[in-house]
């Protein structure tokens, strides 16, 4: 599984990578491996606020469909159209071409509710067993 440095990840597999107040919102490599083939992408409004680990996106695959979760809370600032109309970077590209959204943050104290990488990586051997 590739898990970048750098980003911050949740329980329900989104990633966040964090500049200054802006944050740069996806879903992980095993998100996407356990989806399977991503086939529609459901992003939310421009503009529209969003809460720490309450339902933003959605994506369905030939498995299932997913809710995506905000790692942080904000605003929603910029969302990434190419995947609506080619879900497949999900599957390709999770952490650079396949991001979903970026928001500004209203409350840097939530990255505390995060794991980093390191532990991301012992939570995914948790559950992999």
């Amino acid at each position: 599984m590739n898990v970048p440095e750098g980003l911050f990840f949740t329980k329900e597999h989104e990633w966040v990578k964090i500049e200054g107040n802006k944050a740069t919102i996806g879903i992980t490599d095993h998100a996407q491996h356990a989806l399977g083939d991503i086939t529609f992408v459901e992003l939310p409004a421009k503009d529209k606020a969003c809460e720490q680990f309450k339902q933003i996106a959605a994506v369905e695959s030939v498995k299932a469909a997913s809710d995506i979760y905000a790692p942080m809370s904000g605003k929603i600032l910029e969302l990434n159209k190419e995947v609506e109309s080619k879900p497949e970077l999900l599957n390709q590209s999770p952490y650079e071409q396949g991001w979903l959204l970026k928001i500004a943050i209203s409350d840097e104290k939530e990255k505390d509710n995060l794991m980093n990488s390191s532990v991301y990586e012992k939570f995914l051997e948790g559950i992999a067993h």
